[in-house]
Parts: C-alpha cells; sequence; structure tokens
C-alpha cells in the first residue's frame, strides 16, 4: 500500500471512531434519563475545540476535517443537550 492510502486508511478509521465514541454516552444517558455523572465543563470544552476545528478546516478549505469535525460537533452537542435537559428535569 501506498503512503497517501494508508494516511487515508488511518485518518478515515480515526474521523469514524472519534465520531462513533459519543454514542454510548449518549445511548446511556437517554436510557438512564440522567447524565448528572456527565461533566458539562468537559462538554462544553469539547464542544467549543470542535466548532475552533471547523472554523479552522473551512478556512484552509479542509472538507474531511470539518466533515468529521461537524459530526463530531452534533455528537458531543448531543450529550451537553442531553446534560442540560436532564439537569432541568427535577427543576
Amino acid at each position: 500500500m501506498s503512503a497517501p492510502l494508508i494516511a487515508s486508511v488511518v485518518g478515515t478509521a480515526a474521523a469514524l471512531l472519534s465520531i462513533t465514541s459519543f454514542a454510548p454516552q449518549i445511548f446511556k444517558i437517554w436510557k438512564e434519563r440522567d447524565a448528572s455523572s456527565v461533566s458539562l465543563r468537559t462538554y462544553a470544552i469539547t464542544v467549543t475545540g470542535f466548532a475552533c476545528w471547523i472554523i479552522y478546516a473551512v478556512m484552509i478549505k479542509a472538507w474531511p476535517v470539518i466533515a468529521s469535525n461537524t459530526a463530531c460537533l452534533l455528537m458531543s452537542g448531543a450529550v451537553l443537550a442531553l446534560k442540560w435537559k436532564f439537569s432541568r428535569k427535577g427543576r
């Protein structure tokens, strides 16, 4: 295999793993209707980081980086939204 092909395979695997890494947390929060163990600060920083990556990628026109970080932003944003939703449930 050529180096560019290997780089593409590794990059694709990294993107898919990053995107899907949020799914177990989303499912757990949704199933238990409890997000008390989720750190609001951590996910706020994570969402901000993905937004910065998207801005950077748009500036350099790196479409694979835009796509993967947009998906990660949506997934981590879902965790943040569920944290907010279920934190307000008891109020």
